[in-house]
């Protein structure tokens, strides 16, 4: 909170950030590839032919997310999707507290002088 009662503008960004469990995000990514396999118009055992990937291993993967990193990085070169994993861990710079404040449109704080 601010001196004024009201809520900082950075403070209300990071409060906004949503965090999901662990369990949510595997089931939405599962959720993700079957719609991804579904616009390719592929059935599970033809996506199974290409990647090599067990049909069993994929419905799991569907189903609840989990699936090993070997056999995902296949499903997705069978898929050519490949290029998203470039982004997995990428180097995302932090901005600073100045950065968020012109951002957000305020001016930059200043200390005064004696």
């Amino acid at each position: 909170m601010s001196h004024y009662g009201q809520k900082s503008p950075i403070i209300a960004r990071m409060l906004a950030i949503n965090f999901k469990p662990p369990a949510e995000n595997l089931i939405e990514l599962g959720t993700r590839a079957k719609a991804a396999r579904l616009r390719l118009n592929m059935s599970r055992k033809t996506l199974s032919a290409r990647s090599g990937v067990a049909s069993s291993s994929i419905k799991r993967f569907e189903t609840t997310g989990l699936i090993s990193s070997a056999s995902l990085i296949d499903i997705l070169f069978a898929m050519d999707r490949l290029e998203e994993l470039a982004h997995l861990f990428s180097n995302t710079a932090v901005p600073t507290i100045r950065e968020l404040d012109l951002e957000l449109g305020q001016a930059a704080r200043q200390r005064g002088r004696q």
